[in-house]
């Protein structure tokens, strides 16, 4: 008998272990507070999960080092990878070196630059950048009744995110009940809330007029309202606008500072690329693109929103 209930102890240990998948995660950049909620979402779906571990690491805004954590993570024999990258037009090499080692990759949040190249065994799981930027501005344009003037605050420009959220604004400027509405400036803050706050201070010292700062994320959004207010402009003849929704985005609205944010659901997109990566290891069939929808906050409907989310 003792052998017996030994042997099956054995057995659950053993389908235990062989069950276990490690997956690797390097993310771009720890001190940013989307990509924060972004890891947070993947570390705590996966407790949920039986036999999952996550091995995360920032790659600290450096493509050598991430390419090199990618490296690491397959002579680990991690289970799959999922790349928050750094520099989306890198990732044609660190697909190469996944699907050279035949090791599962997901990339998660930046859409690479050859997405719609992507070997066997990876896949690309975000939100769809034509909706944010498109959301975020046709906003503006009612806000302003499509006529004015406005500044852009683009992301960083190695990420595809910022390129396409940039050019979305555009496009959605140039239809003809928002082409009253003028880009006075446009420059690069990197994402950053600092930044953001020193071009906004730049451009009102060279006594740049606007009505609208439209930014490419609510850390820049917030740091032009830093500066604004700093400077002792009314919060109420200019309107500004972001995207991600972030707690801190969700605040500046209540205290009537920030007027447009887009929703980009980070935990969602962290759950869904751990649920890809899982699936690419076991040599299941994933989309090469899953998409999480977007989705408008305005004061208006702020309230609804926080109670469902």
């Amino acid at each position: 008998m003792k052998k017996y209930i030994l042997g099956a102890a054995l057995s659950v240990l053993m389908g235990t272990a062989a069950h276990a998948e490690t997956i690797g995660v390097s993310m771009a950049l720890f001190d940013d507070n989307f990509l924060t909620v972004l890891r947070n979402g993947m570390s705590d779906y996966a407790k949920t999960l039986d036999g999952v571990t996550l091995q995360i690491e920032d790659a600290q805004n450096d493509v050598a080092k991430q390419q090199s954590q990618i490296q690491n993570f397959i002579a680990a024999g991690v289970d799959a990878i999922i790349v928050n990258p750094v520099d989306t037009d890198a990732t044609a090499a660190m697909s190469k070196i996944a699907a050279d080692a035949g090791v599962a990759l997901v990339y998660v949040n930046r859409e690479p630059v050859n997405v719609n190249e992507l070997p066997e065994k990876q896949a690309f799981v975000a939100s769809n950048e034509a909706e944010s930027g498109t959301l975020e501005t046709k906003e503006v344009c009612r806000l302003l009744g499509g006529k004015g003037k406005a500044v852009v605050m683009m992301g960083e420009l190695s990420n595809q995110a910022a390129r396409m959220r940039t050019q979305d604004v555009k496009d959605v400027l140039a239809t003809d009940e928002c082409k009253g509405i003028e880009i006075v400036e446009e420059q690069t803050a990197n994402w950053s809330r600092t930044q953001g706050s020193d071009l906004v201070t730049n451009w009102l010292s060279a006594g740049l007029e606007f009505d609208a700062v439209i930014a490419n994320n609510d850390e820049m959004a917030i740091g032009a309202i830093q500066s604004l207010k700093a400077a002792g402009r009314s919060m109420d003849s200019v309107v500004i606008a972001g995207v991600d929704a972030t707690q801190d985005a969700l605040a500046a609205m209540e205290a009537g500072d920030l007027d447009v944010t887009v929703f980009q659901n980070a935990a969602g997109q962290g759950k869904g690329s751990v649920d890809a990566a899982l699936k690419l290891a076991k040599g299941e069939a994933v989309e090469k693109k899953v998409y999480i929808p977007f989705e408008l906050v305005t004061p208006a409907n702020l309230k609804d929103y926080q109670a469902k989310n």
